[in-house]
């Protein structure tokens, strides 16, 4: 969250609505407390540019274009569990991209059969990790919840094909795919279907009678990230060519080696490039180390996410349409139906925020120090001299 005063000179700064300043999210390993470091020291804001509508018709909506039409049936019946709620919340969005989109599933069988050994197969053909199985029961580690819905969907046709009601479930770990398929059973009954959450909803598709799809495959979509040095020519005549080479390699390496990513059409000492990745969460998290890394150095860069290299370069070019008093750093991605982004800001605007957010008492003091004085000095006759005062207490909060 972020307090009223943030927000208001944010917004006036910036033209744009935040919705939150740093991080709540509460880390458990030593990688998720370095980026949850990063997000509260860098003071990075989440700027909402268009406001998502999240409802059950607009979740399924997105569901079947992410997964696929191709990957689902005609006939399904989508059934909401638990409804989500109409905002987006910041915590499980950082959520998602320092714990990554692998996701669990969880696949029973009313009864034992060899038909578990075939949905071993399907699944490490699909890039797919097997954690555990029995005679009718497998959990499996999959490289997103788009994957693992599209395969239990095609494990579920294929057991109507054999009169083998299946029951699937998509969760976070392995544990929350059995509870969730637990869940399934209790809400819905023992329908051959797949569970799975959605923007903290809970969800699941239903399949009535037997169906067959062509080759389930990921959807024709991909996930870049498009980055774009920001006046890359005043930061050659300041620095020089060899930094802004030394820049954009670091960047690059650290996609590659770190994020997973794969760069096309990069051009040795160039300022932009993209780059592929095998999920949005990854491309988001390639973008955001990218802004960070670029203002350790002294430079901005704009950033777009997309599910093609036109979306995630057109998203990037947001940046150039934002009624801010200056260029923003910003990372452009899609959310539900919705557009979000990041922005790593400038020390200056980390400073006001840090005494919003942080040090309200300073604050309070530095106000009641300029009204005395100014006060003092009105009564004195001086009162010309008054801006001299808020020259004073500028430097001091800021220094101090």
């Amino acid at each position: 969250m972020v307090n009223s005063l943030s927000k208001a000179v944010i917004k006036l700064t910036t033209g744009l609505t935040p919705i939150s300043v740093g991080t709540k999210f509460f880390p458990t390993d030593s990688m998720q407390n370095e980026y949850v470091e990063l997000f509260n020291y860098t003071q990075t804001i989440l700027f909402e540019l268009e406001k998502a509508d999240i409802n059950s018709e607009s979740i399924q909506s997105n569901l079947i274009r992410d997964i696929g039409a191709e990957n689902i049936p005609a006939e399904f019946n989508f059934y909401e569990i638990k409804p989500a709620e109409n905002k987006i919340e910041e915590y499980a969005l950082v959520s998602n991209i320092v714990m990554g989109s692998d996701r669990y599933f969880y696949v029973e069988l009313p009864n034992p059969s060899n038909l578990i050994n075939i949905f071993v197969k399907i699944i490490e053909n699909e890039k797919g990790e097997i954690v555990e199985k029995s005679s009718t029961e497998l959990v499996a580690k999959m490289l997103s919840k788009n994957d693992a819905i599209r395969v239990a969907i095609e494990l579920i046709g294929i057991g109507l094909e054999r009169g083998v009601e299946v029951i699937s479930a998509v969760g976070m770990t392995g544990a929350a795919s059995i509870e969730r398929s637990i869940n399934y059973r209790q809400n819905l009954g023992n329908f051959p279907g797949v569970a799975f959450t959605k923007l903290g909803g809970e969800y699941a598709l239903v399949f009535e009678g037997p169906f067959k799809l062509s080759k389930s495959k990921p959807s024709e979509f991909q996930n870049y990230l498009f980055v774009d040095l920001i006046d890359s020519t005043g930061y050659t005549s300041k620095h020089g060519k060899t930094q802004l080479v030394d820049l954009m390699t670091n960047i690059k390496y650290f996609i590659e080696s770190e994020c997973g990513g794969e760069l096309e059409g990069y051009r040795e000492g160039g300022d932009d490039f993209i780059a592929r990745f095998p999920s949005k969460d990854l491309a988001i998290r390639a973008g955001l180390d990218a802004a960070w890394f670029a203002l350790d150095n002294d430079a901005k860069i704009r950033a777009g996410v997309g599910r093609s290299r036109r979306e995630a370069g057109e998203r990037a070019q947001l940046v150039d349409n934002l009624g801010s008093s200056s260029p923003l750093s910003l990372v452009v991605f899609e959310l539900a139906n919705g557009l979000y982004a990041y922005n790593v800001p400038s020390e200056f605007t980390r400073t006001l925020i840090n005494l919003f957010e942080n040090e309200k008492q300073k604050l309070i003091g530095v106000f009641a120090f300029v009204f005395i004085i100014t006060y003092l000095l009105s009564v004195l006759g001086l009162g010309a001299f008054s801006f001299i005062t808020i020259i004073i207490a500028l430097v001091y909060a800021l220094v101090a």
